[in-house]
């Protein structure tokens, strides 16, 4: 059961969907924004008990709306959020202290 659930997560983040979905194309009339993402607790020290995506814009870090941690692969792998810190680009705004993201792509990783 633990493989079927990590296959169906694996083929969800591959194919682009969350549960809390932001758009997969940018909206042409807004900026978009190039931003580090990671687990707000584990690698911007944002205060929580659990791992959530945030965003880090111009130093300064906000919990994301609209993209769930998970839905973007295993958080805790190797290369997951909560052990790096990538590169994306974002369109949203900035409300009550977080990032409601209406769009989010992240960015290839640069293999050494």
């Amino acid at each position: 059961m633990k493989y079927l659930l990590l296959t169906i997560i694996t083929l969800i983040s591959l194919s682009g969907f969350s549960q809390q979905t932001a758009s997969k194309t940018p909206d042409k009339q807004k900026p978009v924004l190039n931003v580090e993402a990671s687990c707000g607790q584990c690698q911007f020290g944002l205060p929580g008990k659990s791992c959530d995506l945030a965003v880090r814009i111009n130093g300064k870090a906000y919990f994301l709306d609209g993209v769930h941690i998970d839905s973007l692969g295993d958080a805790h792998a190797k290369d997951g959020f909560c052990n790096a810190i990538r590169k994306a680009t974002v369109q949203g705004e900035l409300a009550e202290g977080r990032f409601k993201a209406s769009y989010f792509q992240l960015k290839p990783e640069i293999k050494k």
